[in-house]
């Protein structure tokens, strides 16, 4: 976990430093190119890891006749995705009416063949929690990127500095892989391991086909509908806001699906580390998007300048999405752990459509705000489900899941109100105002949390070092 930690917070000061600097140099058009393109890019990827991934990591005692039929398929499947981007590239570029994109799209397409090397050494990596190198490799290919993207923004290379960025994150992790983990791919394709492998994977690989689609389409409608400039606000406001809310959740997700794997026959220890996760990350992130929602209009002007401000009202909304998003990944690794693949595709495929259908019944009567209204919408709903299916699987009852993180979203709502009105009173500047309600709620937050401590405050507490707890020292030495 604290390897993870290290990583996702690395990574997260990086882009930090790289969203406020690349804000500069770059426009929305360059931010809105590389999102037209990316449903294209993350359908193609999920095509190549077809799910096997996940089965390697499920299975408890993968052979080596294994790994290399996946290895096989991998890099197969990615040279017929390229060739697919390739030819398709004319047209897709003609479909948003933008003919850079169509050499965007041939160039960082490459990314599919240095993705399909790594898949194997990344997933042994995961599966034997080797989480310290994972960390290192991927802070050390931030540093390196960022630089040289800053570097060719500053030249003038515009969307073409992105696109080197994409191919420096994917090409050095691939490199360092093959170095450090020894295995090496057999010449053998074994239809055997295949059909094991997919018959776990298949289900999984449609549930990613399914998410990554509804995710992206997001971009490809407003590309389409409005232009590159507005996809380029909504994309800033979405990076921003995810940096907040997969912030937390990521780190322990990523930590806690090979050990929800280990486990998946004792529903009693699933379900406790269930309601540990659950209620930790809403004590860490509930409060941290009422506040990025209360300081959002200061925070965008002092980060990315006045450039950007179009993004505030976006940013605010996926906000609210952002809190139901931060749970979701929680409950549906659990049903994906104890080998339900088959259910975890079909509700993702239900939840999915009735998402969608949100999102563009909202964009047609709306506009701008329907479609963000049916963003927020997708995200919960999404939320209801999967605890829905928990409950069903693995015991843990749905009401009681909402029960375990009431205090804290009850917490949150009133405290942002308090500080919201009671602040908005005192008249202050932009920026003291946004530092005040900074101030003021997590004031109050802490003072609550302090008072009454409350079960989520106590497991957040787990996860923090006993050096790191001074308050504590301090009060067993007044005693």
């Amino acid at each position: 976990m604290v390897w993870t930690a290290f990583q996702k917070y690395s990574k997260m000061i990086i882009q930090f430093v790289s969203g406020i600097i690349l804000a500069r140099l770059l426009t929305p058009f360059d931010y809105g190119c590389i999102g037209m393109l990316s449903i294209f890019m993350v359908l193609a990827e999920n095509f190549i890891d077809a799910g096997f991934g996940s089965a390697l990591i499920q299975k408890k005692r993968p052979t080596q006749e294994d790994y290399s039929t996946v290895f096989w398929w991998n890099l197969g499947v990615a040279f017929v995705m390229y060739t697919v981007l390739y030819f398709c590239a004319p047209t897709i570029s003609r479909f948003y009416e933008i003919p850079l994109l169509s050499d965007v799209l041939r160039v960082e397409g490459i990314v599919l063949f240095i993705y399909s090397l790594n898949i194997i050494q990344r997933n042994q990596l995961k599966k034997k929690l080797n989480f310290k190198l994972l960390s290192i490799i991927s802070v050390t290919t931030s540093i390196i990127a960022l630089c040289v993207t800053i570097f060719m923004a500053y030249k003038g290379l515009g969307v073409w500095a992105l696109v080197a960025q994409n191919l420096i994150i994917a090409a050095i992790p691939s490199l360092v892989f093959w170095f450090y983990v020894k295995w090496r791919p057999k010449m053998v394709f074994s239809w055997r391991s295949f059909k094991e492998l997919f018959s776990f994977g298949f289900y999984m690989f449609l549930s990613n086909l399914v998410n990554s689609f509804s995710t992206q389409v997001t971009g490809l409608i407003i590309g389409k509908v409005y232009n590159a400039s507005t996809l380029g606000y909504y994309s800033k406001a979405l990076g921003t806001e995810k940096l907040a809310s997969h912030s937390v959740s990521s780190i322990m997700t990523q930590v806690t699906y090979p050990l929800y794997a280990e486990v998946q026959d004792d529903k009693p220890a699933l379900i406790n580390m269930i309601k540990r996760l659950s209620m930790t990350i809403s004590y860490i992130t509930f409060p941290m998007m009422f506040i990025l929602m209360l300081i959002a209009k200061p925070l965008f002007l002092l980060l990315y300048s006045e450039k950007w401000i179009q993004s505030i009202p976006y940013f605010q909304v996926l906000c609210i999405a952002g809190l139901a998003a931060c749970l979701q990944s929680v409950n549906a690794q659990t049903i994906s752990a104890i080998g339900k693949s088959r259910t975890m595709f079909i509700w993702t495929f239900i939840k999915r459509i009735i998402g969608f259908t949100a999102m563009v019944g909202g964009l047609m009567l709306f506009g701008m705000k329907g479609l963000l209204i049916g963003v927020i919408i997708n995200a919960w709903f999404a939320y209801f489900v999967n605890t829905s299916l928990v409950s069903k699987h693995i015991g843990y009852k749905q009401v009681q899941q909402y029960l375990d993180i009431a205090p804290v979203a009850v917490a949150s709502v009133i405290i942002a109100g308090i500080t919201y009105f009671g602040v908005g009173l005192l008249n202050f500047n932009l920026y003291m105002d946004g530092l005040v309600k900074l101030i003021v709620f997590l004031a109050l937050y802490l003072g609550w949390s302090f008072v009454f401590k409350p079960e989520a405050y106590t497991y957040f507490l787990t996860i923090i070092p006993a050096r790191f707890r001074f308050w504590e020292r301090h009060s067993k030495t007044k005693q």
